[in-house]
């Protein structure tokens, strides 16, 4: 199982206080000293729009100079992706919401108009030569707090449609923690019908208290690659009520007490949330390892693995 940190970018771009540089790159060394290989890094929108994310491009510098380090960026259209591609980031994820509301909300478009925007990213970056991987991510998958229900049949007609425009990967986003397990296969189910292999990614927030739980059953499909923010920061500003992502410690700690390899060091990520409490003092951290700490039964060859 690989655990993508995002609290760089989700986590970050909910919270009105901009963190300094110095600290990001701090923060990205630390978490590839505690055994993260996959971070989502910034985003490439306009600083007006979201200062907390100006500096992603120094930021992506950096995390490619750590070896093994799969370095991606959100890109919400065409112009952000040439950003990611001129500054070479590993990967670029664009979201996609399959609430239409939310859509117009979030990127002032809608979903189909989304889609038509990645085939011209994907012609893009195959006509600059370019390795970046495009991902991308639907989000509200699973209900939205502006539409409500999200019929499963539109999700898997975008995601038909992300995959026809050139989509190399999918992920799925349950944005506003409206997700139980069963939802989550019922869902991811249908979508493995159509995507196969190419879905591999979840992204779920922890808003309800089931996101551990819908890691499971993400986990017991076959999804290799989930999503979490140190410290469970992170949400939507466009979704009312999306708060909290799944905490990476939790997350680290569930897939550990199973047996489940994740290359991750406890000692050491809990001691970058503690860190990370400093750099954004005052704001909420959420997640429970920190507190309660590791049980004497998981063997520290486990935790190790």
């Amino acid at each position: 199982m690989t655990i993508r940190e995002v609290g760089l970018r989700d986590g970050l771009q909910i919270i009105p206080r901009t963190v300094p540089t110095a600290a990001k790159l701090a923060w990205i060394r630390d978490a590839h000293a505690a055994g993260l290989r996959e971070l989502e890094v910034g985003s490439f929108v306009p600083a007006r729009l979201m200062p907390q994310l100006a500096d992603t491009a120094e930021v992506l510098a950096h995390a490619r100079t750590l070896p093994g380090l799969v370095a991606s960026v959100l890109v919400p259209n065409l112009k952000g992706a040439e950003r990611a591609i001129a500054e070479e980031a590993h990967a670029m994820l664009v979201p996609l919401s399959a609430s239409h509301a939310h859509s117009l909300a979030n990127l002032r478009k809608t979903p189909d108009d989304v889609v038509a925007e990645i085939a011209r990213i994907r012609a893009a970056r195959d006509a600059a030569g370019s390795h970046t991987v495009l991902e991308v991510g639907i989000s509200t998958a699973l209900g939205c707090t502006l539409q409500g229900e999200v019929p499963a049949s539109e999700v898997v007609r975008l995601v038909q449609a992300v995959l026809d425009a050139g989509a190399e990967r999918i992920s799925i986003a349950d944005t506003v923690g409206y997700a139980d397990p069963a939802m989550v296969t019922r869902l991811f189910e249908q979508v493995l019908r159509v995507a196969g292999e190419r879905f591999d990614t979840a992204h779920f927030h922890d808003t309800r208290g089931l996101g551990l739980a819908n890691c499971y059953a993400a986990l017991q499909l076959g999804i290799v690659r989930l999503d979490a923010c140190l410290g469970g920061i992170g949400g939507c500003p466009h979704a009312p009520g999306a708060s909290g992502n799944v905490a990476t410690e939790d997350l680290a700690y569930l897939l550990a007490s199973m047996g489940i390899a994740t290359g991750l060091d406890f000692d050491a990520l809990l001691a970058l949330r503690g860190r990370l409490a400093h750099w954004l003092e005052g704001e909420p951290l959420h997640g429970s390892l920190w507190r309660a700490g590791l049980p004497k039964t998981l063997r520290r060859e486990e935790v190790a693995a």
